[in-house]
């Protein structure tokens, strides 16, 4: 091998690796930089040295003579008093820059060894090669374009580097170099296009290979349609045909990405528009398409005033500055429709590669370049609508032609062919290892042995590209063992890199199937090996982690739009991808990010559950008044309409003038037209589509946190119903009105009908929200400290009801065994026996189950013992009496006398409330009884079997009639009366009795 082939593959063997490690780290230093862009503009984060009073002239003095050191000791004192300080919270920053600097150094040097050995570029030829320089190429501009928006960079610079100086008597040695580099690129492009110079030979190659391919990936949507793009039903004798192209990994690559290169690619190169027509190909359409690209996750650069102003100080430009207004115009008048018509057809032709292949998952495999191309033409149009909409032009008005109210329906098509990927990723697997195998490695094992003239290093990586593939067995892949491609992929990255410069001895622009074949090889690797990776290129959304307000207004729009309200899930899920958009460069921003990601579902999760909620609350709200129309109590005008018409005419007319409007249960059936929607109608679509959301995902996983969309909704649903539950009581404590247990059940079990019927749309437990929340309403307080029904009904039956049962306005009626009231009263707010008769109680007992008229029992005979304890005090007040009438029996006249100075009345009001409690416990007790034994037959009846048939003794005897008690049935001796009077005592047992 000759000396000067040796010096070649000296110079370049490492290209593939420089280039490979220096666009990942260009990206992490993009992170790191666009922290420090946002960190400097938001005064929360902003470093404080750089808003201190006291450190202000300093700055001030610093700026002015930057990168020239201030000597002024009276101007650097501040600074000498806090150097520590500053150096500890600026290195972070003096840091990146430095990194900045080495980088571009890198960088620079990587384009003049490439320049140097004559690279020839070819994105159908050598793919990575191409399109790792063309991403070099627009991630070092972007950085120098983000670097000059950065406003505190001189100051945060110049006072590191003079705390420096001052802290060890020397300048940071970094920091003459980086000054230079500041100031150099104050005007990036103008700099940038001096230092591209000697490598637009090179970027014009890269740049010309574009033009095979550019044109076909900017097709509107009418050529779209023209061509059937992305159909598989169009020709169904080809169905099972792998999907085949001579650019396979050219298919998919982002439209955004190519115009990137264009754009950028000619403004460091703006010779080249004036040298080859050929150019203006790619660069006037590309002018036309947008009027801003992305430099970095949402800083954008509105190019054509940009570019104008840059042409503008070119000598011989004004041609081009010409070119450049009238595309701007263009853009404005044609781009928003143009890519407005994309997304329309991009969301049926996605529907359909869904349903196909949902339906036959097998088509997976020859049909995922199809799913690829999908997801790139998906994202393209997203991403340019998400910058377009944020950064909206000055003339445009407010952006409303931006608005797309469909946005919801093509994110969540993206996002349901992705789970189907990930669903099926064994069928791709097994298919395309098999297509190595079978395929892949004959053809390339020909075309090696077929090449004329293959030196020895080119023939040793070329066969063993065929060895790998003829080693690959199906039985390890179903086995769970999946062969590593990276280490092919990069061996033909290299080998890509040593045939395409100019002295090679295997050229490969010369043989052009070769290049072809090994690139669509590469790509089925990919789908053994390489899935997520594919996904991340193609279909990531990380996107919207830095357009928050706009995805947070999209998924509002959504809820808000019926059509689009099934496609709202699609927001969390997007969440899943925020993480994607960190880089092992700039670590600390991974926990923000993450932490950001896991805020943004948990609030999406939360709306869309209340979103369901509330129509649900508004379903059972009507639903509620329609079952009201049927009470007892509403059938009243109808009887009394009745009767009227026995009338005569006359006196009829008169009477039905005052009469209120008449309500027909049902009447709201009716219809005239099936097309005529009601507000019911309505809000069970909407209800329809928005639980086929919520139902879509069983869990979502956001950076290792898993989140369950249903839980949301039965969380929302069980706070819901116990609110609803008292609020149907109607409690009303400034006029103690209160609805009947009888009318409260009514509603009750409608509103559990309607969340019954959730199940239709939802795989939900609807039966766990009724035993959450109907226990806890059996208690005094439910999980959140509110009052429930237990404790409200059993207030109002104490403190209202029998407090008006003592006051002579209500009396008992043991035939009726209902409480009555004696005469109407316009002050008394109810009827007694409307609150007191055997359905009530029982509606009652069934509302508040066994626990709930525990609570109540326990609590009459609370009173019961307060009265006796009160009792025993009128004993205690008049036990000289009583002792002198003890002894008087055979004295009538001091009898009498003694007898006159007792207060009878006092005594006789505390045995009739006694009587009064005791008759109210009685019917609660029996309506108990007959809800257990109706409810749990078996039970109650084993109860009683206990009852009547253990003869036990002792605290057996009580554990009998504590069980008996807790349903109702009677006992000799009542537990909780004996519990009450227990707690009640006060006074010593032994002398409970002894008054004398």
């Amino acid at each position: 091998m000759s000396s000067t082939r040796l010096s070649v593959m000296q110079s370049q063997m490492k290209l593939a690796e420089k280039l490979t490690i220096l666009t990942d780290r260009g990206r992490g230093l993009l992170a790191r930089l666009y922290n420090i862009k946002k960190a400097c503009q938001d005064p929360n984060s902003r470093p404080a040295f750089l808003s201190e009073k006291l450190l202000e002239p300093c700055i001030k003095a610093i700026e002015k003579k930057f990168p020239q050191s201030e000597k002024s000791q009276s101007v650097l004192q501040p600074v000498d008093q806090r150097k520590a300080d500053i150096l500890k919270v600026l290195s972070v920053y003096y840091t990146t820059f430095r990194d900045i600097l080495e980088y571009k150094d890198h960088v620079l040097n990587l384009f003049t060894v490439i320049a140097s050995v004559n690279v020839t570029f070819d994105i159908t030829i050598n793919f990575d090669l191409t399109r790792h320089y063309l991403d070099l190429i627009v991630t070092f501009v972007s950085m120098l374009l983000i670097l000059a928006r950065v406003e505190d960079r001189k100051a945060m610079l110049g006072l590191y580097n003079h705390a420096h100086e001052l802290a060890h008597q020397r300048s940071e040695s970094s920091f003459a170099r980086m000054g230079k580099m500041i100031m150099d690129f104050q005007s990036p492009m103008k700099k940038l296009a001096e230092e591209f110079i000697p490598f637009e030979s090179c970027v014009s190659t890269a740049l010309f290979s574009l033009l095979h391919l550019y044109p076909r990936r900017n097709y509107n949507a009418a050529q779209w349609r023209a061509q059937e793009m992305l159909s598989l039903v169009t020709k169904p004798t080809v169905l099972l045909n792998p999907a085949q192209s001579e650019t396979m990994r050219c298919e998919y690559l982002p439209l955004d990405t190519i115009e990137r290169w264009i754009i950028i690619g000619y403004m460091v190169c703006p010779t080249l528009l004036q040298s080859n027509e050929r150019n203006h190909g790619l660069w006037r359409p590309a002018l036309q398409n947008s009027y801003c690209i992305t430099l970095f996750r949402d800083e954008v650069l509105m190019f054509h005033k940009y570019i104008e102003f840059f042409f503008d100080s070119i000598k011989g430009f004004g041609k081009r500055v010409a070119e450049v207004k009238e595309s701007a115009n263009l853009a404005l008048q044609n781009a928003v429709g143009l890519h407005r018509e994309r997304r329309k057809y991009l969301r049926s032709a996605l529907l359909e590669l869904i349903q196909i292949l949902s339906d036959q998952p097998g088509l997976l495999g020859p049909k995922a370049l199809y799913v690829l191309m999908g997801f790139s033409f998906a994202r393209d149009e997203i991403l340019w609508l998400v910058r377009h909409t944020e950064h909206l032009h000055p003339k445009m008005k407010k952006g409303a032609e931006l608005n797309d109210p469909q946005l919801p329906e093509l994110l969540f098509y993206i996002e349901e062919l992705r789970a189907l990927v990930k669903k099926y990723y064994q069928v791709l697997q097994q298919y395309y290892v098999q297509y190595l195998n079978g395929y892949d490695a004959i053809v390339l094992n020909n075309l090696v042995k077929n090449l004329p003239l293959c030196p020895e290093d080119e023939s040793i990586i070329l066969s063993s590209f065929v060895q790998q593939m003829e080693s690959l067995n199906l039985k390890e892949i179903q086995g769970g063992q999946v062969p590593d491609f990276a280490g092919f992929r990069l061996d033909w990255f290299r080998l890509q890199a040593l045939t395409s410069i100019s002295k090679a001895t295997l050229v490969l622009h010369e043989n052009g199937e070769l290049a072809r074949t090994l690139n669509t090889i590469i790509f089925h690797t990919m789908m053994v090996d390489s899935v997520d990776q594919l996904l991340f290129e193609t279909s990531d959304l990380s996107i919207f982690c830095h357009h928050s307000r706009l995805f947070e207004n999209a998924f509002e729009r959504s809820l808000a739009h019926p059509t689009q309200a099934r496609f709202a899930i699609a927001f969390p899920l997007i969440c899943t991808h925020f993480i994607n958009c960190t880089h092992d460069v700039c670590p600390e921003e991974k926990y923000h990010i993450g932490e950001r990601s896991l805020s943004v579902t948990n609030a999406f999760l939360d709306r869309l559950a209340k979103e369901i909620k509330d129509i649900v609350t508004k379903i059972c709200s009507e639903q509620c008044n329609l079952s009201d129309q049927l009470l007892p109590k509403n059938a009243v005008p109808a009887l009394v309409k009745m009767e009227i018409t026995k009338l005569k005419e006359k006196d009829q007319q008169k009477i039905l003038k005052d009469l209120p409007a008449e309500v027909t249960p049902g009447k709201e059936s009716f219809r005239k037209t099936r097309e005529a929607l009601t507000g019911m109608d309505k809000l069970h679509m909407l209800l329809t589509e928005l639980c086929t959301g919520i139902n879509h995902s069983a869990k979502i996983v956001v950076w290792e946190h898993v989140f369950s969309p249903k839980e949301y909704l039965l969380q929302h649903l069980e706070a819901r119903f116990s609110k609803a539950l008292v609020g149907m009581m109607m409690y009303n404590p400034n006029t103690n009105e209160i609805a009947k247990p009888t009318e409260l059940i009514t509603s009750v079990k409608t509103y559990m009908h309607v969340l019954q019927g959730i199940e239709n749309y939802v795989h939900v437990d609807i039966p766990r929200v009724f035993n959450n929340v109907l226990l806890q309403q059996t208690q005094q307080t439910d999980s959140h400290g509110e009052k429930t029904i237990t404790m409200l009904y059993t207030n109002w039956y104490l403190e209202v009801f029998l407090r008006r049962v003592t006051s002579s306005q209500i009396c008992y009626s043991p035939f009726q065994k209902a409480f009555l009231t004696l005469h109407p009263d316009p002050q008394l707010p109810f009827a007694a026996e409307e609150y007191t008769d055997i359905s009530e109680l029982r509606a009652l007992a069934e509302l508040t189950g066994a626990y709930g008229m525990k609570f109540l029992h326990e609590s009459l005979m609370w009173h019961i013992a307060s009265q006796i304890g009160e009792l025993k005090k009128l004993v205690s007040e008049n036990k000289d009496i009583l002792l002198k009438l003890r002894v008087s029996f055979d004295r009538p006249d001091m009898m009498l006398q003694l007898s006159n100075q007792l207060r009878f009345e006092n005594l006789l009001t505390r045995l009739n409330i006694i009587g009064v409690i005791l008759a109210f416990s009685s019917l609660t007790q029996e309506a108990l009884t007959d809800v257990i034994s109706q409810r749990v037959p078996f039970l109650f009846a084993s109860i009683v079997d206990f009852r009547d048939h253990v003869k036990a003794g002792g605290q057996d005897a009580v554990v009998v009639d504590v069980l008996s008690s807790s349903i109702g049935l009677s006992c000799n001796v009542d537990p909780a009366l004996v519990n009450a009077l227990r707690a009640e005592r006060e006074i010593v047992p032994e002398k409970a009795y002894n008054q004398g």
